[in-house]
């Protein structure tokens, strides 16, 4: 997998950890920097962490279905895909009482925006691809994603945040099918 599929990885698993992100800014009175670089950070570390036990997680169940890996990081990649067009229409779950900065909101949202990473994991595993990379590149993305999403939610422009996962859902799902017909033109 070359560095460019990766970055896209990162981008579109990062697009709903934005959207949460400009939420927040909305969310949060009298925005501070730091506002912005905890929550980025947060959600970096978890974006990063997730993939990695998934990548774990993979690598143990790799020898038990490696007849049919492709079809799984397909089905891994489409069902992400397909979860995440469906997320951008359920857009808006942070309600303007709620305040992004406690603790246990944000250990709820980095796991909740995170998920979709622990799966990708698998997928790398499945592919036999080191996971050193993908997680410091979707930790960065995640980070430098959601840092500026909450300067934009600040700026009330959350116009854009469901187009953006609905993006990154047809992104995961057109890696989906590159890595399947990858697969069936090389076997």
């Amino acid at each position: 997998m070359g560095l460019l599929t990766i970055i896209l990885i990162a981008m579109a698993l990062a697009m709903d950890a934005f959207a949460v992100s400009v939420a927040s800014g909305i969310a949060i009175k009298e925005l501070r920097i730091r506002h912005a670089l905890i929550i980025g950070a947060w959600f970096g570390v978890f974006q990063a962490i997730m993939p990695l036990l998934g990548w774990i997680s993979g690598n143990g169940l790799r020898s038990v279905i490696a007849g049919i890996d492709h079809w799984v990081v397909f089905g891994l990649l489409f069902l992400i895909g397909c979860k995440m067009i469906y997320e951008s229409y359920q857009l808006g779950s942070i309600k303007e009482r709620t305040d992004p900065m406690e603790i246990h909101i944000l250990f709820s949202l980095s796991v909740a925006t995170s998920l979709d990473a622990f799966a990708a994991g698998i997928s790398f595993a499945m592919l036999g691809i080191s996971i050193i990379t993908p997680i410091i590149i979707i930790g960065a993305v995640t980070f430098i994603l959601s840092f500026t999403g909450v300067l934009i939610g600040d700026r009330g422009a959350h116009f854009f945040e469901k187009r953006m996962e609905m993006a990154a859902g047809i992104i995961l799902i057109a890696i989906g099918l590159k890595v399947l017909i990858d697969h069936m033109l090389a076997g």
